[in-house]
């Protein structure tokens, strides 16, 4: 018996420990939300070899895939991206306008900490941000004390989203 508490010590983690997955909006109902009456077809954006420089240096290592799937009409654009946090991927819906971010919303969270990264009073920086030829944004972002890397998952992902959508041509 003292033997498998004292295991159990050893492993410093609980199952209440974890991180648990929580879903703040579905990604179909991000799509509808930007896109209003009719969500478009979704398309596939191929990182290229000629993308792939540009997405590293924005993300500090290769995005996971190869392809990247988004909703465009006319001069929006969506795009569901996910980062890691600290340890956990953060699924995001970005919207962009006109080549500036029209709302960022976190759709799924799964970290321990840093959760009011998905709060408005962060997310509503973002708005009308451009991404600049430097590949940074153009204005500055304010972090969340105790959520750096969230925080900071969140700014990358924007200026991914923002990059790839300058990569698409405009749709009519």
């Amino acid at each position: 018996m003292i033997l498998l508490l004292g295991s159990h010590l050893f492993t410093g983690v609980t199952a209440s420990a974890l991180p648990k997955e929580t879903i703040y909006l579905e990604p179909t109902d991000f799509l509808s939300e930007v896109f209003e009456i009719k969500v478009p077809a979704p398309q596939m954006l191929w990182l290229t070899k000629d993308l792939q420089p540009s997405v590293q240096q924005i993300l500090g290592h290769p995005y996971k895939t190869l392809r990247i799937r988004y909703w465009k009409k006319a001069t929006k654009s969506a795009w569901i991206l996910e980062e890691i946090g600290k340890f956990k991927p953060i699924t995001t819906g970005i919207a962009i306008n006109s080549r500036k971010i029209e709302t960022i919303k976190v759709l799924i969270y799964r970290e321990s900490h840093g959760w009011e990264i998905k709060k408005s009073f962060f997310t509503d920086q973002f708005k009308e941000v451009e991404l600049q030829e430097n590949l940074k944004l153009n204005q500055r972002i304010d972090g969340i004390s105790g959520a750096t890397l969230s925080v900071n998952a969140l700014k990358k992902l924007s200026r991914l989203a923002l990059y790839l959508d300058s990569k698409v041509p405009e749709s009519n």
